[in-house]
């Protein structure tokens, strides 16, 4: 398996009040006339909040222009679980809505930062409101360190879940870096969800943390297939299938997505997301800065 890079689709500069710096964790959702865009950017403070552009494909190039005016997702009120930002990780439409389902940042005393997931509620996919104040998934007994970045598919009447789940934090010379594998939950609303601790991706030796998960049911090969980052030094891309969605077998080998030798994706290539679009697999993803550099896409080969 390989990935054609068709080079970078969109770099922060400003287009709307709400992009400042990061263009970060893009999600693609398709639409009447093609296909819409959300993603993340930071503000002066360095809160991030959710907007959309419009994603215009044909054969030989791509563009994501027509940038929302505002955010449709705006950090949470002083004191709530996402004050310090918001991230994009899934869409789920279901029963005529549309579920955000998000990252919520706050920032912490002895560690630098909380995550939690929360999930957001839109009928016309332009304003969401959150379902509440408080975070869809919190820490527990099963997730006692952090929540994030789900992926969701819905199967019938089982909605399943893919997420980020802390294991610890560490503190590497002066530095508090935090441990986060990626773990499995179901539900049969969106909204109550099971968690048993069953972990999906864990740890190699060297690696410490994994990115949102994107995972798709490929029905030529009946089998799931997830894409991710995982990070030692720097993130880069992973790759793994299942017969099931819960027993994996990792392939990085076959993630097929290297840095480039320079410019705006040679440092680190991360939060990934693929569709299909007129038969052929694509995916965006960001480069450098987790985000900082902007949105690009490939073409699996």
């Amino acid at each position: 398996m390989g990935w054609t890079k068709r080079g970078r689709i969109f770099e922060p500069l400003g287009q709307a009040r709400w992009i400042g710096t990061h263009a970060a964790l893009p999600i693609v959702d398709a639409t009447d006339d093609g296909y819409r865009v959300y993603f993340s950017s930071r503000d002066g403070h360095g809160r991030s909040q959710i907007g959309y552009g419009r994603l215009t494909l044909d054969d030989r190039e791509a563009c994501l222009d027509a940038i929302s005016p505002e955010p449709v997702l705006r950090p949470g009120p002083l004191g709530a679980f996402d004050d310090a930002g918001v991230t994009p990780a899934c869409l789920v439409h279901h029963a005529g809505n549309t579920h955000l389902y998000y990252t919520g940042w706050s920032r912490g005393a002895s560690v630098p930062f909380y995550l939690q997931i929360g999930v957001a509620v839109s009928e016309q996919g332009k304003q969401y409101h959150r379902l509440s104040p408080a975070p869809l998934i919190d820490r527990s007994a099963v997730d006692p360190y952090l929540t994030a970045s789900p992926w969701i598919l819905v199967e019938g009447q089982l909605w399943r879940m893919w997420y980020v789940s802390g294991t610890g934090w560490e503190n590497i010379e002066g530095e508090k870096r935090p441990n986060y594998h990626i773990r499995y939950a179901e539900s049969r609303d969106g909204l109550v969800w099971t968690r048993t601790g069953v972990v999906c991706i864990d740890y190699a030796p060297g690696e410490y943390a994994f990115g949102r998960p994107c995972v798709i049911f490929d029905r030529d090969l009946a089998r799931y297939r997830m894409w991710y980052s995982v990070r030692g030094d720097a993130y880069r891309l992973g790759y793994a299938e299942s017969s099931d969605g819960i027993a994996w077998e990792r392939r990085d080998h076959d993630a097929g997505l290297p840095l480039s030798p320079a410019g705006w994706d040679s440092e680190m290539v991360t939060y990934p997301v693929v569709f299909r679009h007129r038969g052929t697999l694509y995916m965006l993803y960001n480069g450098n800065g987790y985000g900082q550099t902007g949105i690009g896409m490939a073409t699996l080969s």
